[in-house]
């Protein structure tokens, strides 16, 4: 079998999805390969642009094609991420090398590809895809590396890891080309995205003929299935990451992604796509997590460690705070009263603990509590300040236009980011959709969002009038331009975002 992450992902670290596949295959003898064809794809395009570097009309551009490989290999040197400055130019400049190497109708960069043409929320655009996979930009470097491996190992099947939107125009491109060059092989796709199609109460599957298997969910058990292993008491493989290109990534030093459960613990919040689709929390015991842990820090030698958990629990946040894992750490954690004490932050930052992602959402009490956040704006600047004065910092995540925000919230959860000016290390500011499918919905006049049959997400008419536009104008000419708030917004890393700001932190630290 082989196993496949297509384009196009932050590529940052290696896809801990697949990772996960393979520790279960391994686990039961089932021979198999990987292809991160993400990481593949885009050295691909960069190492395409150099013979570009002279024929461009522009100087930026020209200077973007010349720099290329320069630019990959100092987004992999911790030298770049001492100066903000010149690792912003690095990932702009590599960023603009691979937009300009691709077909104007494409928008194509290191984090995400559209194509004006064809739209990954359409089932028939998908099947377009598949069905002309010459069109896709990646065609030169996949239909070369899978027909490769094909011939050479023979494969009966293949599985796709499908995540983000941005994947699944290569993807089904991808799928294409083997149906049309290897009739006989099964083709079986999986992954959060996927999981959200199959999760809609209209879900009607538009690619019989063309996938074999959809899978929802945790595919590492369905996957042993379909493979004719069946009866198996696991629900947890230690992932497997040796297969991957480790020292390849856009990063200085390795990361190891690790997801100690799946779903949410706290699962109230309205209109949360996690309680939306009924995801269920499913955690592994904190022993078997770090004993994971420490198992793959052994044998991979990370620079950092990403818990990839939509909140990292109580019990294991208090085993990483008292059995440190001899590597720095980050990754999401709620906003509750564990992280108000001091004694147990200084804990967690002697551990490791160099960032902690917050979802705060907002800053107005009303918000937060007909959201059911479980959380107030006093908690919140507690757990800041805390976390602050133990020295770990913090990535808070804020969300307007939902239904109980107006302009004079909006303006609360302004003046709390203005207060909390130095608390806060990373800003990541997102307008609000409103799921297809979920409790709340059926309580507003909704509208079509986003035109096709895949969308995850629909247009409502806010209760109070505040609509995107008023929201967006917000942002843009108030919110955003306040100077304590830029000043924040500044140090955020492009394109890569909270993928990267632990390494500033490091090394800055």
């Amino acid at each position: 079998m082989i196993l496949i992450h297509p384009p196009v992902a932050k590529l940052s670290e290696p896809p801990a999805g697949l990772a996960r596949l393979s520790g279960a295959l391994t686990r039961y003898g089932i021979s198999h390969r990987m292809l991160d064809a993400n990481l593949e794809g885009l050295l691909y395009l960069i190492d395409r642009s150099k013979p570009q570097a002279s024929a461009s009309s522009d100087r930026w551009t020209r200077r973007a094609f010349r720099n290329a490989s320069g630019n990959y290999s100092s987004l992999r040197s911790w030298q770049t991420y001492l100066n903000i400055d010149r690792y912003k130019r690095a990932v702009i400049d590599l960023n603009r090398a691979i937009e300009k190497s691709v077909d104007s109708r494409v928008s194509l960069g290191l984090a995400n590809y559209k194509d004006s043409s064809l739209s990954p929320l359409r089932s028939a655009d998908l099947m377009k895809a598949a069905e002309r996979p010459e069109g896709n930009p990646f065609y030169p470097y996949f239909s070369k590396r899978l027909r490769g491996l094909m011939e050479k190992d023979g494969p009966s099947s293949a599985g796709f890891s499908l995540n983000y939107l941005s994947q699944a125009l290569s993807a089904f491109a991808m799928i294409g080309f083997i149906r049309q060059n290897f009739p006989g092989m099964k083709i079986i796709v999986g992954g959060g995205l996927v999981t959200s199609w199959l999760k809609n109460p209209d879900w009607q599957d538009p690619f019989t003929g063309l996938v074999d298997t959809l899978i929802a969910g945790p595919g590492e058990q369905q996957l042993l299935s379909s493979l004719g292993i069946g009866n198996t008491s696991e629900i947890h493989y230690t992932p497997a990451y040796d297969s991957f290109p480790l020292n390849n990534y856009l990063s200085p030093g390795r990361i190891l992604p690790y997801s100690a459960s799946r779903g949410c613990y706290w699962n109230r919040c309205s209109f949360c796509p996690e309680r939306a689709e009924d995801n269920p929390y499913i955690p592994l015991p904190a022993e078997r997590a770090m004993d994971d842990l420490n198992a793959l820090i052994t044998n991979l030698r990370p620079s950092l460690v990403h818990l990839l958990d939509n909140a990292v629990n109580a019990a294991l946040l208090k085993r990483l705070a008292t059995e440190p894992l001899g590597v720095p750490w980050y990754g999401f954690a709620r906003v509750s009263r564990l992280l108000t004490d001091m004694d147990f932050c200084r804990e967690l930052k002697q551990s490791g603990c160099v960032m902690l992602k917050l979802g705060l959402e907002s800053g107005d009490p009303a918000v937060l509590e007909k959201m059911q956040k479980g959380i107030d704006p006093e908690g919140a600047s507690l757990v800041l300040k805390t976390l602050k004065e133990a020295g770990i910092s913090t990535y808070v995540y804020l969300l307007f236009g939902t239904p109980p925000e107006t302009l004079a919230e909006a303006r609360n959860t302004l003046e709390f980011t203005i207060r909390h000016r130095d608390e806060i290390g990373f800003l990541n500011i997102a307008l609000f959709n409103m799921p297809v499918c979920g409790p709340e919905i059926s309580g507003y006049r909704t509208s079509r969002f986003y035109e096709g049959d895949l969308s995850l997400y629909t247009d409502f008419t806010h209760p109070h009038g505040w609509d995107r536009k008023q929201v967006r104008h917000f942002l843009d000419n108030e919110f955003k331009k306040h100077p304590a708030v830029s000043a924040i917004l500044r140090r955020d890393p492009p394109l890569f975002t909270s993928n990267h700001a632990p390494l500033f932190v490091l090394r800055h630290g």
